[in-house]
């Protein structure tokens, strides 16, 4: 076990069964304290007992992410067990309308925003003292800002150390890559989201804190083969056969798997990526270059 994350904590908002799980559990296997919290208490309560399990630290927190009460709520009980957040990972969803914009009523795309973009500044500016906190160089030195912290910088380039960082990853989607009808809302909110990553990250660098987006195209996992069955049923044939189907599109001529999605997001939250900012990494075996 490689432990990039050790001695981090990891806040993960909108931590669900699927990649929500998977990301807790891999960066707990790498050393991380991870917060997982999303609005079903139960579901994340059920995610820490998995990490505890197998051997790692973990704490579970409800939180609604469009609620700024509940966010502030979920900071103070971070702030309950620790000084400093390493690491944020901003993953709230919520099922799109799937309709043309003609047909889709102003309320789903507003709340949309509300839970994907707003709700990431939300929780992006609640937690920003306690990430600047973890870009501190050293535990128990005070994090350095402007010019003190360019300085910083450029004496640990010098030796060749990654200077210190923390690290603010949001989930977008690579329906940001194409207009099909039916997905417009959701486009709307992720191509958002992208534009608020670009803007964090040029304001809070100067703080040492990196802002960045991952992109997923399909995520095969339980919930897309749900999908698969529900569509073989409807219009004849198997799930291999759906699959094949969907995986034409892509150069691999497959689809990633969670955990493909899990680990760049695991490289951005680690020093490794220590220079990486601002940027939106697309995950989807080659369906669209960019």
């Amino acid at each position: 076990m490689t432990e990039n994350l050790s001695n981090k904590t990891i806040v993960i908002v909108g931590a669900g069964p699927g990649f929500g799980r998977t990301l807790a559990l891999q960066a707990a296997a790498q050393g991380a304290t991870v917060v997982v919290a999303a609005r079903t208490e139960s579901r994340v309560v059920e995610i820490a007992e998995e990490v505890r399990a197998a051997g790692g630290s973990a704490i579970a927190a409800a939180v609604d992410a469009t609620d700024p009460e509940s966010v502030r709520a979920l900071r103070e009980t971070v702030e309950g067990h620790t000084d400093a957040v390493h690491g944020l990972v901003y993953s709230a969803f919520a099922v799109p309308s799937m309709k043309p914009l003609a047909q889709t009523d102003h309320d789903q795309i507003s709340r949309g925003i509300d839970l994907s973009v707003l709700g990431a500044l939300r929780t992006t500016q609640e937690f920003t003292p306690l990430l600047e906190a973890g870009a501190a160089p050293a535990t128990g030195t005070a994090p350095a800002t402007g010019t003190a912290a360019g300085s910083a910088a450029a004496a640990d380039s010098a030796t060749g150390a990654a200077p210190a960082s923390a690290s603010v990853v949001m989930m977008a989607s690579a329906v940001i890559h194409h207009s099909r009808e039916r997905y417009a809302g959701y486009k709307i909110a992720k191509t958002a989201l992208v534009a608020l990553g670009h803007s964090l990250a040029t304001e809070l660098g100067p703080r040492g804190i990196r802002v960045n987006t991952v992109a997923p195209g399909y995520i095969y996992g339980e919930t897309l083969k749900a999908y698969f069955e529900h569509l073989a049923t409807k219009y004849g044939g198997t799930v291999d056969d759906v699959y094949a189907h969907t995986a034409e599109k892509m150069d691999l001529r497959r689809l990633p798997s969670e955990r493909e999605i899990v680990d760049p997001v695991l490289f951005l939250l680690s020093d490794a990526a220590s220079a990486v900012t601002g940027q939106t990494l697309t995950v989807d075996c080659g369906e669209f270059h960019t």
